[in-house]
């Protein structure tokens, strides 16, 4: 089965603003975009069908405040590997870590960078030694405990 590739493979001004308002609060149903943008609820339909598509649009999730449900400790982690060619295979192990949220592989002094999220310090402790440093290839790591988020957002659509 061929996988279906959509015609128009660029996105407009109402695309962008779909996006706008569904980045704003991914709740706002169809018809209320529609109203706010004096179009039809198909169109909107039709327009999101093609985001996804063309992988503009991934899925949607729900946001939840991890301090609210006892989830302290936001860390990020600068991680060195031993060899370059061990990349994948630390990315495999790591996927396990169910507390990493975020993973980036990136430039300077970092091989990888990390974003873990924790109930408390010794949580942390065990997810940093039985976790990520016990995975193959990795050599060591530099912890760095974030004391409040100041900004979070998406990006801004031009």
């Amino acid at each position: 089965m061929t996988e279906k590739k959509p015609q128009n493979l660029e996105i407009d001004n109402l695309d962008k603003e779909i996006l706008s308002i569904l980045m704003a609060d991914a709740t706002i149903p169809y018809t209320e975009i529609a109203k706010r943008l004096i179009i039809s609820g198909g169109t909107v339909h039709v327009r999101m069908k093609k985001m996804q598509d063309m992988g503009i649009i991934e899925g949607s999730q729900l946001n939840v405040n991890a301090q609210k449900i006892g989830y302290d400790i936001c860390a990020f982690l600068g991680i060195f590997l031993q060899k370059g060619s061990k990349y994948n295979e630390a990315v495999e192990r790591l996927k396990e870590v169910k507390e990493i949220v975020e993973l980036h592989y990136c430039t300077g002094a970092y091989s990888m960078f990390a974003k873990i999220i924790c109930k408390d310090t010794n949580h942390l402790r065990r997810v940093l030694n039985d976790g990520i440093q016990a995975a193959p290839g990795i050599q060591r790591t530099e912890t760095f405990i974030s004391l409040e988020e100041s900004i979070k957002r998406q990006i801004q659509i031009a």
